[in-house]
């Protein structure tokens, strides 16, 4: 938690008044039961209305007061928790778009979705609560003992015991949730990666017949989560029932050597009023901290899980150089690269070395895992290299800021990814102030104006979540022409022509070939006839290059090639 008190810094005025105006709240509160005790030893015996009335409107007053305050208290103490909330937010989503493919992967979508939503509301409420009741809640009860001692010593004694018995329960309570309310958002993340999986898959799962292997999955993962839910609510529970046995014991005591006391003169029976009211108000008090405490071990867990996100450091490491902003295409090599994901045995793509001229086309065709698509993740830095290096336009790309490396590439991944929205803001994605103009332009070098123009709307036609009212050829040319709209000196397209007819296929190619600033291409793709006019292709297997050099050298010199070739032809 300490990792995330930084937020608070600009609002410690509110950090201050919430508290502050609680204590006062409490201290009129306090005040009450003495003015109930002059009511019951001075008012009520000599029947004096007059002086029962004004002891009333007194009690109004710091009722009316302790409101104001209370809800200055909740203003203040509210403000700070949302903006507190809003700065992690803020900080944990920008820290997890620094980070590189490597720490996301280790990371995952649904834990990532979970800091940022589940943990960060549970540190709030966590935060508001601390600021209206961690001074309060200890105040009221060490000022009813207290009080208790002004009234008399012996029976302020068994205030004593029953805090020192609350205590222990307390403690003792929170000792055991504390660590379950981590565990519970652990499997909260597995809920709902499994919840993400089967709703992203829904089509796939009914396709297959798989509902019921897939619900039993889920409810397996779901029932640990609640039994783990039930076991810790449980033992949280007791701390009432615990609370209120302690309290209502001390409480009968408290009457019995009461009504002694009044019998044999030492008190009046304003002050066994007084001392009750001064034990209910503990009571209240500890019920309130009770609920804190199990507010504040919920919200240190996900506290925890957060500041983990914020203290993992990205592998990758900016580099200060700016790429020319030239609207040249640029040339590529790679010098003996070697990569290595987290985690795998062994290395993903071995010692690659080839040269692309700028405005060159490379096709990379191979089989299925074999490191087409980790070979282009290099190129924007997505990965880095375990060995040897990437170049761009002669320099290291890890010498560039990311920025001005990523502003000169444009890359089509092998999902199309639409966001919600209209046509036109998903195209803008790729340069925000292009012009109509230019959008029209992409879309024709894409081969998507047709089908864009024939939408209601046009370039102003809705794209629902997904981009699922569109085909799978439609999202990809849609994809491409936000890439082109970028003008980008590489373009690296991803297996991102699959769902493509060949026909369209060849004529996205010719137009992006014959645009004015055609940019240096890279095609990854299974299918040789979208990268046989390549001007170099390389050729994967099981992470090695197994063959480079054009279409008709590869087809005399390299197997690989020549089996992948005629199984399609």
């Amino acid at each position: 938690m300490k990792r995330l008190l930084k937020y608070l810094k600009d609002y410690k005025l509110e950090c201050f008044l919430g508290p502050l105006f609680k204590l006062l709240e409490a201290t009129f509160e306090l005040i009450i039961p003495l003015v109930v005790k002059r009511i019951v030893d001075v008012g009520i015996p000599g029947h004096d209305m007059a002086y029962i009335g004004k002891m009333v409107g007194l009690m109004l007053l710091f009722a009316v007061v302790g409101l104001v305050c209370a809800l200055s208290a909740q203003y203040f103490s509210a403000k700070a928790a949302v903006n507190f909330a809003a700065g992690v937010k803020k900080d944990v989503f920008s820290h997890l778009l620094s980070l590189s493919y490597s720490e996301i992967d280790t990371l995952g979508t649904s834990t990532m979705i979970t800091r940022l939503t589940s943990d960060i509301a549970s540190v709030q409420g966590g935060v508001n609560m601390f600021l209206r009741l961690f001074l309060r809640s200890p105040f009221v009860v060490f000022g009813a003992v207290i009080m208790a001692f002004t009234i008399d010593f012996k029976a302020a004694l068994i205030f004593v015991a029953a805090v020192i018995l609350l205590s222990i329960v307390v403690y003792g309570i929170m000792a055991l949730t504390a660590p379950k309310y981590r565990s519970i958002q652990g499997r909260l993340d597995k809920v709902m990666l499994s919840a993400r999986s089967n709703l992203n898959g829904v089509r796939v799962i009914r396709a297959f017949g798989t509902e019921k292997r897939e619900f039993d999955e889920f409810s397996e993962k779901n029932d640990s989560l609640t039994s783990l839910q039930i076991i810790t609510g449980r033992i949280s529970a007791l701390m009432n029932p615990f609370t209120f046995i302690i309290i209502n014991a001390a409480l009968i005591y408290l009457l019995w050597t009461g009504g002694v006391a009044v019998d044999t003169g030492r008190l009046t029976q304003g002050d066994v009023v007084a001392l009750v009211n001064y034990m209910g108000q503990i009571l209240v008090e500890l019920v309130k901290l009770a609920n804190l405490i199990v507010q504040l071990s919920r919200a240190l867990a996900c506290a925890d899980r957060i500041a983990d996100v914020l203290d993992m450091e990205p592998s990758m490491k900016e580099g200060e150089k700016n790429v020319p902003a030239a609207e040249n295409p640029c040339s590529v090599e790679f010098k003996d690269v070697s990569v290595r994901y987290a985690g795998a045995s062994e290395e993903a793509i071995r010692d690659i070395s080839f040269k692309v001229p700028s405005g060159s086309t490379v096709g990379i065709i191979g089989g299925t895992g074999s490191g087409k698509t980790s070979l282009v993740n290099l190129i924007p830095r997505f990965y880095d290299t375990a060995d040897g290096s990437v170049l761009i336009d002669g320099t290291d790309v890890k010498d560039y800021t990311y920025a001005s490396l990523r502003s000169r590439i444009a890359v089509v991944p092998q999902k199309s990814v639409l966001f919600t929205g209209t046509i036109k803001d998903n195209l803008l994605f790729g340069r925000e102030d292009a012009s109509d103009e230019e959008i029209i332009k992409a879309l024709k070098d894409a081969q998507a104006y047709d089908f864009v123009m024939d939408k209601d709307g046009g370039l102003e036609a809705e794209v629902s979540q997904g981009g699922s009212n569109f085909s799978g050829g439609q999202r990809q040319r849609l994809c491409i022409a936000r890439a082109l709209i970028k003008h980008p000196g590489i373009l690296i397209m991803d297996d991102s022509t699959s769902a493509l007819d060949f026909a369209t296929d060849a004529a996205l190619r010719k137009a992006i070939k014959e645009m004015d600033d055609a940019p240096t291409l890279f095609i990854v793709s299974q299918r040789t006839a979208s990268i046989m006019h390549a001007d170099i292709i390389v050729v994967l297997d099981e992470g090695s290059a197994v063959g480079m050099g054009t279409h008709e050298e590869l087809l005399d010199t390299c197997s690989v090639y020549r089996e992948i070739y005629e199984s399609q032809f």
